[in-house]
């Protein structure tokens, strides 16, 4: 391993401590009888969301000093960095709705991205004791409980797609005309980040997403999709950019391989 891809690594193993101190704080909340908030665009959150963040920041401060942070709830309140070449996008609990609905299916986030690209992420379900992390040129790896095992996106199977949607948001129009002409084997529902990871996992084939999502909602997936082999695209064909104005993502797909 050079020297580059071994300072990657300790850093990506500085990062799964992160996220999992995190999803200790998460899990302490949804253990409890806690509120859930609308924020100014009517978007849930709860103490989970804040207490994540909180401990996730200042983390990550610590361990890149001078390198931006973007988390979701500071975005929130009005505390937006300015972006450079290399910063961080934090999402302390995508799918809080599936929180809310104590189905398990929400997950911590964290990404760093490079040149607009994600180049390192991480995506833990606490709730589902799995935990999904990888970084360009190192791969990809899911931990079930003690194992850690790596992952890579699979073929497409003879017998078609199979296609993951979102479990609290969607638009079935907009799908069925999307996949028109694709041979699919079956659609799955799942909330949060998980999608883009299962496709990592090998579990799944394509996520195509219509509506509205922000850069953080996806970025860590997005890095840990790229580091097994996938990509995400925007419907136009060009990769998926981060650090744009307002860090909102225009509709898009993710996949385990590029789309014909």
């Amino acid at each position: 391993m050079t020297p580059d891809l071994a300072a990657r690594s300790a850093l990506l193993e500085r990062v799964v401590a992160i996220a999992r101190q995190a999803g200790e704080v998460v899990m302490d909340v949804y253990a409890t009888d806690f509120a859930v908030r609308d924020k100014d665009d009517a978007s849930p959150v709860t103490a989970a969301d804040e207490r994540a963040e909180a401990v996730i920041v200042p983390a990550l401060q610590t361990l890149l000093p001078g390198v931006p942070v973007v988390a979701e709830e500071a975005v929130a309140r009005g505390h937006a960095p300015q972006v450079a070449e290399r910063f961080w996008l934090v999402d302390p609990l995508d799918g809080t709705r599936e929180f809310a609905n104590r189905n398990g299916e929400f997950t911590v986030n964290i990404a760093l991205i490079e040149g607009g690209v994600p180049v390192l992420g991480v995506v833990l379900a606490p709730a589902l004791a799995r935990l999904f992390a990888g970084a360009v040129g190192l791969g990809a790896f899911v931990e079930d409980g003690a194992e850690r095992r790596a992952i890579v996106c699979r073929a497409v199977p003879a017998e078609g797609l199979t296609v993951l949607a979102s479990r609290s948001h969607g638009n079935a129009a907009a799908q069925d005309a999307f996949l028109a002409g694709r041979k699919v084997a079956s659609v799955k529902r799942a909330g949060s980040s998980l999608k883009l990871c299962l496709i990592a996992a090998g579990e799944a084939d394509l996520y195509p997403r219509f509506g509205r999502t922000m850069e953080w909602d996806i970025a860590a997936g997005h890095a840990v999709l790229r580091a097994a082999g996938g990509q995400v695209r925007c419907l136009d064909g060009e990769g998926l950019r981060y650090g744009k104005p307002g860090f909102e993502n225009p509709h898009f797909y993710a996949s385990g391989q590029a789309l014909v």
